[in-house]
């Protein structure tokens, strides 16, 4: 928290939501708030889980920012990371949704560095990627205000569609604007047992590993398809001829039999940035499980 407060070149509120905690969240988060009253606004609601509770977060911010960040509640932001931000959205096009963000500092619960975290995408951060891969991790996210208007005014109908408030904004604005990404890391990334990111220090035998086991249990089976369908219905009314198109294709050629799956996976436009990754996608796609 104090590495927010601590911004050089910005000036910061920060709005928090106590996700229904039963420790002593909410007592340190007041503690915290006496001494810095004019910088923190807390809301207690119930337990709905973190990306129920981003959502909420949007819809309580006020519009009169000219930027905004997600923050987890147990990173630590070097001081320049706002102002980093804000002069990487400054060199982009004005009056369109624009998007910061950056690699991270991954550490231990000493805060000792392992590793930065995640490399720099290769390939253009753009709708083809973004529906079907998530390369900007939630907490380094930076927006502007006509980012925060879009996501606002285009809401998820069904929540449960969503994979991550974090995804859902990358969709957003690689849709409807510009992403810009720092190599830099500008945050210190916490990674512990029970964090959300979880894994990402492993080695690719482990992290494939973790994957294919999620996958025969049938947790992954087919939320990219659901998210991707959740997003085309909100915005259909928003992209050009080309992106309805073939997000329509996209969703569709699900449903055919498996010859024509793996034909229109020879020229789908749609791509994830390491070429591991990218097979995974198509395998995932020809065996219907997407």
């Amino acid at each position: 928290m104090l590495s927010l407060i601590s911004q050089e070149g910005v000036s910061v509120q920060i709005l928090i939501r106590d996700d229904g905690s039963t420790d002593s969240t909410v007592e340190k988060l007041e503690h915290l708030k006496k001494l810095y009253p004019q910088q923190i606004v807390i809301f207690k609601g119930e337990n709905k889980g973190v990306t129920q509770s981003f959502f909420d977060l949007v819809l309580m911010s006020s519009n009169e920012f000219d930027v905004y960040a997600f923050c987890d509640q147990d990173d630590v932001w070097n001081k320049d990371k706002l102002i980093s931000a804000v002069s990487s959205l400054n060199e982009l096009t004005t009056n369109v949704p624009l998007m910061y963000c950056s690699a991270t500092q991954m550490v231990d619960k000493q805060l000792s560095p392992i590793k930065i975290w995640p490399i720099p995408p290769q390939r253009p951060l753009s709708l083809y990627n973004a529906l079907i891969e998530n390369v900007c991790v939630g907490c380094t996210m930076v927006f502007n205000k006509n980012t925060m208007e879009l996501v606002k005014e285009n809401l998820p109908l069904n929540i449960n569609n969503v994979i991550m408030h974090d995804w859902w904004i990358y969709l957003c604005v690689s849709s409807f604007g510009r992403v810009f990404f720092d190599p830099e890391p500008r945050i210190l990334y916490r990674q512990h047992q029970n964090n959300v990111l979880g894994g990402a220090s492993d080695g690719w035998r482990s992290k494939w590993s973790k994957r294919w086991n999620r996958f025969l249990n049938g947790k992954n089976h087919y939320i990219l398809s659901k998210q991707a369908k959740e997003f085309a219905e909100t915005f259909q009314q928003r992209f050009d001829y080309q992106k309805q198109q073939e997000i329509a294709k996209f969703l569709s050629f699900q449903s055919k039999n498996i010859i024509e799956r793996v034909i229109y996976m020879f020229r789908t436009p749609f791509y994830r940035q390491s070429v591991i990754d990218n097979l995974i996608y198509k395998f995932v796609f020809i065996i219907g499980k997407l």
